[in-house]
């Protein structure tokens, strides 16, 4: 069954290791592919008809998330900035009392990098935007446990 992006989370944990406590790092309005093609690997010989290639690795580009400007939320963000901390895209939240809370019961994607912002540009009568920026060194990959 088809999901829609409503209730698509950024989340992160500082430390190392497994992290156990997941904390939204804010709400997002646009957000990036989780994976990428790998690069192709040539392999052609002077015996092929046509050039061969082989999957390469994969391309960990930087990931790039839009949210409203709030400088709380930039503050924090910014802080993390020269950590490596782990990352997470989760899909679905539970409700209670009014209240979303993040659960990724729709899938978690989980990987490390590090993390910026910056805040962006902008015209008449528009919100002032962020622009949050992953450099991954562990690319994100499906969380494949019994909660995820």
């Amino acid at each position: 069954m088809a999901i829609s992006t409503f209730q698509s989370y950024l989340m992160y944990a500082t430390g190392s290791g497994t992290p156990s406590t997941w904390l939204n790092m804010c709400p997002v309005k646009e957000t990036p592919d989780l994976g990428a093609a790998p690069e192709p690997v040539e392999v052609t010989t002077l015996s092929d008809p046509a050039r061969c290639f082989i999957p390469g690795i994969e391309n960990t580009d930087q990931k790039t998330y839009v949210a409203n400007y709030d400088k709380d939320q930039y503050d924090t963000i910014k802080a993390l900035k020269g950590q490596e901390i782990n990352l997470a895209h989760w899909y679905g939240a539970s409700y209670a009392n009014g209240v979303y809370t993040p659960d990724g019961s729709e899938g978690k994607f989980v990987g490390k990098g590090y993390v910026d912002v910056y805040a962006n540009g902008g015209g008449v009568n528009e919100p002032v935007n962020m622009t949050i920026t992953l450099t991954m060194t562990q690319n994100f990959v499906k969380e494949t446990s019994a909660s995820g």
